[in-house]
């Protein structure tokens, strides 16, 4: 019966949301660092707001602080500053303008301590501390706010033992009364959650709390895979197992860059993380897994614990088919689900499930809770941890806690949705109605066909799969109908790094791979049977490779019988702030050159990342490495064909002509249109017969990345 429910549920997310008649957009970003400095490492992780829906109030662990968030517009968040809590914040719950945060200021892990500080939002401050005899995790209020409950996990040292429990002392919950913005320290309520589980049963771990409002806490013990149920009191009304769920069709293996779905795993623990109520009999569970476990989807559970619900493979499967498959995470726990909100928005009850490594978020309806509904997936930030739900102002705010500033990538952000009568905007493409599950990611270069199709490569990410897809932009979303995997005698051909792709006027491809010599990667052009089956391989000439560097071939176009190439970076001996334009003719097999004059960079790098034919020009792809609101250069220049007439390479780069460019668009109004802060990767541009031009970003596989892949039209070209 679990298997027919599950089945009836996979639900297609372009569908649903079609048929919608609100859909939640997103309509801003808000980099957490304007709340310190911008130099340091961030994180916003657990988030609430207050009553009047006004303040954002987020946890920030690296930073020891509170951040605050004014929300009066929601399209336009300010930042209101952050409040060092003295310690390391978990979590954070609010009543009226009065803000609980949980922090962690334990010695080690045998000797756990903490306390909840509370905090007059209105006046910045701290106002009283209660000890909680422990380190907090998750906190959660009462709905008429007389109480407020808090998982004091007393975590496990995963160094200690290979990490096994149990390992004391034990977890317990703890909760205080709290009345007129103000809490009792005195009254506090230890909740014993030992010696129900099955596993390791002295050393439960809570980690995460809500409450209903019949006053009921429920609590998961993740590494315990066990959920508690406590009247207001504490004392435990029911107790169960969250028990497992047999995989199938998933990539369970890592290190072997593709995307394989044909593995299972049986009798997979669920090992929830967040849990919260639907009613006060149903509850929803993140099954992400800590210890043994990690089941990669959601449960409703009745709070007897029936399964009413089990999502088994369905939602991974929909983050698949949308780019949002990461990839190096398919030995662990996959997209591992860690975040659950719920909320009645507009008489519909909605349940949002938060992909952690996925960096999504699902919004499911569960009117029918045996049956509910995937209306949609939205694209969050990296690392989403916390959500909070504002259904009176129609709002969905994501927490995402991963800060990547040492690696010049995306910073940490909060992000707010708005649920809207519009159409979704995302996602932007999906590989939905394939016959086969059909992974992808890492886009680069694109071409487009006679028939308006357009076909695009995935680069080195996914080495052992490498493809060009075939895309139908005609439908909304686009939909890819065809991954073609680029063999050599029938199996997949290795030793690519594929950043662009032309047709040969004769149903085939030419596709280049970006060699770097070091890692025995060659540079090279190859020409690329409808089929898949490489029919040729032309080795870049001794003078290009004798001042290659690493940043290389980033794109490719026919222009007659030449083809060209597009070098990202400087090579040696190239004029500062030029690339070279190389030009390999087919039918003479002769290679020569131009160069391109390039931006310099305010910040970083500038470099080329695509070429394209139309017409009487080539256009091509100028952008900086910077991301967000550092991103100055992401532009479309064109050259006129005119210039673009090789000289020999026994030329030397110093004397090679120069070709004249003319800006066409600037993209980063495009790239910032969804409400998110602006990608880096802009690397994929292909024009129709007609002139209407297509761009995509490259999401790096969705490792370091939100996994966010944006494939729209500029429209016509001029």
């Amino acid at each position: 019966m679990k298997k027919i429910i599950m089945l009836a549920t996979v639900i297609s997310v372009a569908s649903v949301s079609a048929l919608a008649e609100t859909n939640f957009n997103r309509i801003a970003s808000f980099p957490v660092y304007k709340n310190n400095m911008e130099a340091e490492e961030t994180s916003a992780e657990i988030i609430d707001v207050t009553a009047d829906g006004m303040t954002l109030v987020y946890t920030d662990s690296p930073n020891g602080t509170v951040g605050m968030i004014d929300l009066t517009n929601p399209a336009s968040p300010m930042a209101l500053g952050s409040i060092d809590v003295g310690g390391e914040p978990t979590a954070v719950v609010i009543q009226g303008q009065t803000a609980y945060v949980g922090v962690n200021t334990s010695e080690s892990y045998t000797k756990p301590s903490g306390n909840v500080a509370v905090i007059d939002i209105n006046a910045k401050k701290i106002i009283k501390t209660c000890d909680v005899g422990g380190q907090p995790d998750s906190l959660a209020s009462s709905k008429d706010d007389s109480f407020i409950s808090i998982a004091i996990e007393n975590e496990r040292d995963e160094d200690l033992n290979d990490g096994v429990i149990p390992q004391l002392p034990a977890g317990n919950v703890v909760m205080f009364d709290t009345s007129a913005n103000d809490i009792d320290c005195g009254s506090i309520k230890v909740a014993n959650v030992s010696g129900l589980s099955d596993v390791a049963p002295t050393d439960p771990e809570p980690e995460f709390v809500d409450i209903n409002s019949l006053g009921e806490t429920v609590v998961s013990l993740q590494e315990n895979n066990h959920m508690v149920i406590l009247d207001k009191n504490g004392r435990v009304v029911s107790h169960f197992s969250a028990g497992a769920v047999d995989l199938e069709n998933i990539d369970a293996t890592d290190e072997r860059a593709a995307l394989i779905f044909n593995e299972s795993q049986m009798g997979r623990k669920r090992e929830p993380d967040a849990v919260k109520w639907i009613d006060d009999n149903h509850l929803a569970t993140a099954n992400e897994g800590d210890y043994e476990g990690g089941s990669r989807g959601w449960t409703i559970f009745h709070k007897n614990g029936t399964v009413v619900y089990e999502s088994g493979v369905s939602f991974e499967h929909e983050l698949i088919k949308i780019g949002h498959y990461p990839d190096k995470r398919s030995d662990s726990k996959g997209v591992e689900p860690e975040s659950i909100e719920t909320a009645n928005f507009n008489g519909t009850p909605i349940v949002f499930v938060g992909s952690e490594r996925g960096s999504a978020v699902g919004v499911y309806d569960v009117t029918d809770l045996a049956n509910p509904k995937l209306l949609q997936i939205l694209p969050s930030g990296v690392g989403p941890e916390g959500y909070v739900a504002i259904p009176q102002r129609n709002l969905l705010v994501s927490a995402n806690e991963k800060d990547l500033v040492e690696d010049n990538a995306a910073r940490s952000h909060v992000m707010i949705f708005e649920l809207q009568d519009k159409p979704a905007v995302y996602p932007h493409l999906t590989s939905e109605g394939m016959d086969e599950l059909t992974g992808w990611g890492a886009i680069s270069g694109m071409v487009a066909d006679e028939d308006g199709m357009i076909y695009a490569v995935n680069d080195s990410f996914y080495g052992y799969q490498p493809t060009i897809f075939k895309i139908d932009p005609s439908q909304t979303p686009a939909r890819i109908v065809d991954a073609i995997r680029i063999t050599r005698k029938d199996r997949p051909a290795q030793k690519l790094d594929l950043e662009g792709i032309t047709l040969d006027g004769k149903g085939n491809f030419y596709v280049v791979s970006e060699g770097r010599t070091g890692r025995m990667i060659p540079h090279g052009i190859y020409h690329v049977t409808a089929s898949g089956e490489i029919a040729k391989e032309i080795s870049f000439p001794k003078e290009l490779l004798a001042i290659e560097k690493r940043h290389a071939a980033e794109g490719i176009t026919k222009v007659g019988d030449t083809l060209w190439v597009a070098i990202q970076r400087e090579w040696s001996g190239v004029p500062k702030n030029h690339v070279i334009l190389a030009s390999y003719n087919i039918e003479s097999e002769e290679w020569g050159a131009v160069l391109y004059p390039k931006a310099e960079p305010k910040t970083g790098w500038v470099g080329l990342s695509e070429i394209t034919a139309h017409g009487d020009h080539v256009f091509i792809i100028e952008r900086d490495n910077q991301i967000g609101e550092n991103a100055v250069t992401k532009k479309i220049y064109k050259v006129s064909l005119d210039q673009m007439k090789p000289a020999s390479l026994e030329t030397s780069m110093e004397e090679m002509p120069i070709v004249a460019k003319e800006e066409v668009r600037d993209l980063l109004p495009d790239l910032t249109s969804t409400g998110g802060y602006v990608l880096d990767k802009i690397e994929g541009l292909a024009i129709t017969n007609d002139g209407t031009a297509y761009v995509s970003t490259d999401n790096d596989g969705v490792d370091d990345h939100s996994g966010e892949t944006m494939f729209f039209t500029i429209g016509k070209l001029k």
